[in-house]
Parts: structure tokens; sequence; C-alpha cells
């Protein structure tokens, strides 16, 4: 079993936020009328993309880091 520290846990978090955050930026755009804007939807789903996969990344080495200790 997996052992969650706070920051795994906060990680964890951040990386759920900015996944909705993406999916609801393409159903934005999808749309064709982003309430935002184009330009604002875009980078909002530009930048949640990477931050989703790199905070999810973060909390499982973490979590496994504190699991080997």
């Amino acid at each position: 079993m997996i052992t969650m520290t706070p920051k795994s846990g906060l990680l964890l978090l951040l990386s759920c936020i900015a996944a909705i955050a993406a999916v609801g930026s393409v159903f934005e755009i999808s749309s064709g009328q982003p309430e935002l804007g184009t330009m604002t939807t875009g980078i909002i789903l530009a930048v949640s993309i990477p931050l989703t996969i790199a905070s999810f990344i973060g909390a499982v080495a973490d979590a496994r880091k504190a699991n080997q200790e």
C-alpha cells in the first residue's frame, strides 16, 4: 500500500483541478463561443495540460518516495 503525504495530496489536488480546467476549456472551445474568448481559453488549455501531467507525476513520485522510507 502506498502512503500519501501532505505534499503528494496537494499535488494530486492540483492535478485534479488542472484536469477539470482542461476539460472545461475543450468544451468551451468546441462550443464555438468561449465565454472568456478563444485566446484566453486556449491559453488555459495549453497551461493546464502540462500542469496536470507534471503534478500527477510529482504526486506519484512523492508517494513512492515516502513509501520507501
